[in-house]
């Protein structure tokens, strides 16, 4: 019998530590506002120190997990690869700004001014435009998805985000009318992606060619895992910490901004699903290639976002309840894709 898959216990619970997270740093915020204060001012190009150490040390851990190699035999199978690509770079971005637009333009333009508004949809516009490259592992060995091929999928989409990010999110800001820093957004794609990119590929290169595949699979990369989610909680209470005027104001908006972030993970799941269905990819690429375009990159996002927008800006927030709604809604997706198995 074969045994049950389980993910995680960080992982699994993410949600909650978030949820620990929000309620802490709001305690916090409101009790040592001077000291968050003294770190906010801590930047170097627009970019705070203490919040990109702790992005790196949630990033860097991840990259070490993509072996670029595995493209070479991606010419195999490319059905799915292509129809992930499709839905990552041509769908998605642009779906997650019309929601955005429409909600928090129209929806909701009795109880946000436009200019919260703009913020609000370029937080969720950095969420469209960066498809996930770490939680998907999660998700795919969850839904019993071909772990080859989504290493396959993760590496091409990580080289493409190098290329892509920086123009799709500097395209859909200007059709929303909000003035974007491109130094700042390339210079944020650099640090948080190109350099734990290529120090993680050296640190693999290294540590397996010392210690093995197995080593490096088995011991090394598991014990560096809670570094991630530890970095990742640690940033949010950050986060909150500086948010917390805005949602004890305002409690609802964790809600109005969660609506149509949740309406756009399904969309683009069903879409990818259906689509995978109907060029007859089998299952376990189809639902990996779904669970991909569903989910985010979130972590690049909340730093993209902190680096053009600041600490306390409306569009971090929307990154950050990205992470709170991400968890649940995308076990509900893996329960469905396994009822749904073919």
């Amino acid at each position: 019998m074969t045994a049950k898959k389980q993910i995680g216990f960080f992982e699994k619970y993410l949600t909650i530590w978030v949820a620990l997270c929000i309620v802490g740093g709001i305690f916090i915020g409101s009790f040592a506002g001077e000291t968050m204060q003294i770190l906010s001012k801590m930047e170097i190009y627009n970019v705070n120190i203490p919040v990109a150490v702790l992005i790196w040390l949630m990033i860097y851990p991840m990259m070490l997990q993509i072996d670029f190699s595995s493209i070479k035999n991606v010419g195999k199978r490319p059905k799915g690869l292509i129809l992930t690509l499709v839905v990552n770079w041509l769908i998605k971005p642009f779906t997650m700004a019309f929601f955005a637009w429409i909600f928090f333009s129209k929806i909701y333009g009795a109880f946000i001014s436009p200019e919260l508004a703009g913020e609000y949809i370029a937080g969720a516009i950095l969420l469209g435009a960066a498809p996930c490259t770490a939680m998907v592992f999660v998700w795919s060995y969850l839904s019993d998805g071909d772990p080859t091929y989504t290493l396959v999928q993760v590496s091409v989409n990580d080289l493409i985000i190098l290329v892509a990010f920086v123009p799709i999110v500097g395209l859909l800001l200007g059709i929303t009318n909000i003035t974007i820093p491109y130094n700042t957004l390339i210079s944020s794609v650099i640090i948080y992606v190109v350099i734990p990119l290529v120090a993680g590929y050296l640190t693999s290169k290294t540590l397996i060619k010392k210690h093995g595949k197995q080593w490096f699979t088995n011991v090394f990369l598991p014990k560096l895992k809670p570094l991630s989610i530890f970095a990742l909680l640690m940033t949010l209470i950050l986060l909150f910490a500086f948010q917390g005027p805005n949602i004890t104001n305002n409690p609802l908006i964790i809600l109005l901004i969660a609506i149509p972030l949740i309406i756009q993970t399904y969309l683009i799941f069903f879409l990818t699903w259906f689509s995978g269905r109907k060029l007859k990819l089998p299952y376990a690429i189809c639902s990996p290639s779904a669970m991909i375009g569903a989910s985010n990159f979130f972590e690049l996002a909340v730093a993209v976002a902190i680096a053009l927008f600041g600490l306390e800006s409306p569009a971090a927030l929307v990154t950050v309840v990205g992470v709170l709604v991400e968890v649940p809604v995308m076990l509900s997706l893996v329960a469905l894709s396994k009822r749904w198995r073919y």
